[in-house]
């Protein structure tokens, strides 16, 4: 494997829109995470847990130990070319830069008065894990690296199709299981899909009870049409860690593989925190179509949550999480997608204007709002 284990970036290249062959790399990942990677799961049975995995094939031991025995409050490590960052998921920027990003995130946040609708911040996130027992951390942070080895081959997979970016040298003979995907994968682009598609029954949807919950009502209502039976908010709120800071998109994902079937093979694959930052929109876009036409099921969008991107509001507010389920081409019109919209602000202030739980909604303002959070990620 060609490792990067300094802060040097990564291989990152900009490739325009093009036809694209559909993930082959939905169907390699359907090993499980051992244990709890964030905060306490409870391993309720209840929760539709899937059976634990065997140690990740082509484990990179050495570069595991090696970002556990980093020293300051961004530590990473790298799989087959990809960074991933503690704590954060896979990102392209390096250690300094997150660094950076987090210090940029505090200062903007002190900066803005805005309402909280429960996205958590990186700083937080990190506080939170500085505040566990060295044990405990070790534990959860190891468990958290070796997932991020099971996962890579998706997100190897991604760039390689819809961003165009060759394969790292060996890839397909360490991952005989991409290589076997690939050879029967249809190439598609966005013309290839049909106009319209959605997936999750508008009947299973409800507002969040708290202004800090989009969290755990974006993961209800995601496992409300897996599962078909409706947890009550507090319930994810639990799985999820949530704090009154709110909820980590790395939780959001992490819950989604364990309580939910979308992961598995003929699915999504293992649900990732994809770094989206240096995709343009039409790519953005063939994702969403991927997603909802041809792996039925559903995606955690990232947007910051402001008025110029959703005109609903009557304030601008966080970073957020909703539940993206539909897409339409519309014809000569600008495409639209379809979402779950948790946030309700008359619930909180009956003076603002209701908010509707089925939104759709111009797809650009989507993408914008996805690319003007600080994290710029997603959850797929």
């Amino acid at each position: 494997m060609s490792r990067n284990t300094s802060d040097t970036p990564l291989r990152t290249t900009q490739v325009g829109p093009r036809q694209c062959a559909v993930l082959a790399g939905a169907a390699l990942l359907s090993l499980v995470l051992v244990g709890a990677l964030l905060l306490p799961e409870g391993g309720d049975p209840d929760e539709g847990a899937l059976t634990p995995a065997a140690e990740p094939a082509h484990a990179p031991r050495a570069e595991i130990e090696r970002a556990l025995a980093e020293e300051g409050q961004v530590r990473c490590a790298v799989f087959e070319e990809q960074r991933y960052c503690l704590g954060i998921g896979w990102t392209t920027r390096t250690a300094a830069e997150e660094q950076a990003r987090i210090a940029t995130e505090q200062s903007t946040a002190r900066r803005r008065s805005v309402e909280t609708t429960g996205d958590l911040t990186t700083a937080d996130l990190l506080a939170q894990r500085a505040a566990m027992p060295p044990a405990e951390r070790e534990e959860v942070e190891r468990a958290e690296l070796e997932e991020a080895a099971r996962s890579v081959a998706k997100v190897v997979m991604l760039r390689h199709e819809i961003l165009g970016e060759p394969l790292p040298d060996g890839f397909a003979e360490r991952h005989p299981e991409a290589r076997a995907a690939a050879r029967t994968a249809a190439r598609k682009g966005f013309k290839d899909y049909p106009r319209r598609d959605t997936v999750l029954s508008n009947k299973n949807v409800s507002a969040q009870r708290r202004t800090y919950w989009c969290g755990p009502a974006t993961m209800q209502m995601i496992a409300w049409g897996w599962q078909d039976e409706k947890r009550r908010q507090r319930h994810w709120a639990k799985r999820l860690g949530t704090t009154t800071s709110g909820s980590a998109i790395s939780a959001m994902v992490r819950v989604v593989n364990k309580a939910t079937g979308y992961d598995r093979e003929k699915r999504a694959g293992r649900y990732v925190v994809l770094d989206i930052s240096d995709w343009k929109f039409k790519q953005w876009m063939l994702l969403q179509l991927r997603h909802v036409h041809d792996y039925r099921a559903p995606l955690v969008l990232h947007p910051v949550l402001e008025k110029q991107f959703y005109p609903y509001l009557d304030d601008d507010a966080s970073g957020h999480f909703q539940v993206g389920r539909g897409y339409d081409k519309n014809g000569r019109k600008p495409g639209l997608i379809g979402y779950y919209e948790p946030w309700n602000q008359q619930r909180f202030d009956p003076s603002e204007p209701y908010i509707a739980r089925v939104q759709w909604r111009r797809a650009y303002n989507s993408f914008r709002a996805n690319k003007a959070h600080p994290h710029q990620n997603i959850g797929v």
